[in-house]
This record gives C-alpha cells, structure tokens and sequence, in this order.
C-alpha cells in the first residue's frame, strides 16, 4: 500500500464527502480511491468512514485521523515547496477561481507576463460568478469581489473596485435622462442582479453629502452573472451600475452613457480567499503576490475614474 497516497485519498473523501467527488477531484477512478481507503482502513485496523448511499460521513476515530494526516500532508507540501523554492522555478498545478468580468477584462490579459515568469505553473481557472465551495471542490484560492461572508477562511486585500451609473443611448432616447435616484423607482426602469445561491436582488446605491439612497424600482430582467448584467445593459433594458473597469471601453466607444453622476456609488474590496488549514505552497505563493501586484497597478480597480457624462445629467 502507498500510505500517502491512501492518506491523500482519505482526506479528500472527507473534505468533499463523498467518493464519487473526491475521485474527481484527484483525476482518479472511484474503484481505485476506494480500494486506497479501504487498505488505509485494514492497515490501520480501524473504520474511518461510515458510508451510505447518498453520503459519506467521518467516525471518531476517522476525524481524529483526519486531523493529524492533513497536519502532516500539509508539513510534507511546505517541505517540497521550500525545496523548490531553494532549488528550481515554481512548478505544478493551481486551480484558481474567479468571476467572469474581473477574468476576461483584468486576469487573463495579462497572464502572458506571469507565465513568463513561472512558465512550469499550469493554471485551472474556474470562470464563475457563484460562490464555489474551496475545501469540497478543492480549489486554491479565489479571487472576489465584495465583502467575505465566511470567517473561517483566510484573505488578502488585493484592491478595491469603483462602479459608475450608466445607460445605453437607445435607452436615454426612449425613456429620458433622469434627475435623481428616486426617479429610478417610478419612470425608469434598470438591470438587476441577484445572487445566485440565495436569489437575493442586489441594491442599487447612491450616496452624495452623506446621504445614501437605495431605490427599489421596477425591473424588466435580472440576471447572475457580470457579463449577462451588462449585456442587458447595452441592449437598453434598464440602468445599470457597473465596475469602471467594464464599463470605460463602452463610455468611451459611446455604447454606454454616465447618468446620475452627481452621486456616487459605494465602492467594494477584491481579495485572494483561501480554505483554512491549508498552506500556501511556493506556486500559490508566487500567483497571489503577482495577482496582487496587477491589481495594485490597475487604475480601475484602485481609483475611481472621472469619465463623461450625459447631457443634461447634474
């Protein structure tokens, strides 16, 4: 029996709580996970798992394994990552989740530099705006937008995201410019988003001189994800608030019209997450202080932008 591989396998069937998903996970077939974890068991001479045909849950005695095999695999990591530090480029694989916006207008663009620098990395990037489940779905780290729900997980502060009020050309044109914020609940309608886990509608906000609005007017369609909110956008559905850095492109070819913009909107952090207990290895390591250094450098993510207006707009 390969012990650490058997010690792999377990701890993976613990964090994603079933043997289906943990073979997934590790690029293996389920009968091979199986028979890992079942010689882990005889040789041990213990149960570790109690398994059912929906789900599998940990014994006493498995979680007290749990423990102190992901302490030791995680010590085993840090060593191969300070070796590798000492001795050769970063190397391996990383599974990297982020949303859609923030990948096709901030990350990938720029990924010819990092692989320049650490060209035996290879990148998993997981392009979604839901939130993803890190230790069930073994992902490395996130890169995300807004405040963390969850404290258990680690974070670094990356950068800070400014949105603008926009509307397209042919909506000014059918509904008017409007004059103030409580004009959006009566005669122009906008863009929604909701959460895609809880289908909660996000707020539309406004701040000038101390005082913040958030009105709930009528929409025609909400939609999930970043891409889909401006797309509706750009077809005239509705008003939308939208990231400088989505939104500059459009306002300067036209697409895209700044109103309201005598108010400003709230602005949200961006951070690297993390699963807890587990280490950074160098290849994780050298990926987040590089993400961290392009946002650190991005004038739209960092600052807010002065960018042209409607006519008519106060």
């Amino acid at each position: 029996m390969d012990q650490l591989a058997a010690m792999r396998a377990f701890v993976r069937v613990v964090e994603a709580g079933t043997f289906t998903r943990a073979a997934d996970l590790l690029s293996i077939p389920k009968p091979t996970l199986t028979k890992q974890v079942q010689a882990l068991e005889a040789h041990l001479r213990t149960k570790l798992l109690n398994r059912t045909t929906r789900r599998v849950t940990v014994t006493p005695d498995g979680a007290a394994y749990y423990e102190r095999a992901l302490a030791l695999l995680n010590d085993l990591d840090e060593l191969d990552g300070s070796m590798t530090l000492s001795q050769a480029a970063p190397r391996g694989r990383l599974r990297v989740d982020i949303s859609a916006s923030l990948a096709l207008l901030v990350l990938v663009p720029a990924l010819p530099d990092f692989f320049a620098r650490y060209p035996d990395i290879q990148l998993d990037l997981g392009v979604t705006d839901r939130a993803v489940d890190l230790v069930g779905e073994n992902v490395d780290c996130v890169i995300r937008g807004g405040d963390l729900t969850d404290p258990s997980l680690v974070a670094r502060r990356i950068g800070e995201i400014h949105r603008i009020t926009c509307a397209a050309p042919s909506y000014l044109k059918r509904y008017g410019i409007p004059n103030h914020p409580r004009d959006l609940e009566t005669d122009f309608p906008t863009v929604r988003y909701f959460n895609a886990r809880t289908g909660r509608l996000l707020e539309l906000e406004f701040e000038r001189e101390g005082q913040t609005l958030e009105p709930d007017g009528r929409y025609m369609i909400a939609v999930n994800d970043g891409n889909a909110y401006l797309a509706a956008g750009l077809a005239g559905l509705g008003i939308i608030q939208l990231p400088t850095f989505m939104a500059q492109s459009h306002i300067g070819a036209g697409t895209l019209v700044p109103v309201l913009t005598a108010w400003t909107t709230e602005s949200f952090p961006v951070f690297t997450v993390f699963p807890p207990n587990r280490h950074l290895s160098a290849r994780l390591r050298v990926f987040v202080d590089w993400v961290a250094e392009l946002f650190a450098g991005h004038d739209l993510i960092q600052r807010r932008t002065t960018l042209p207006r409607a006519q008519g707009t106060p």
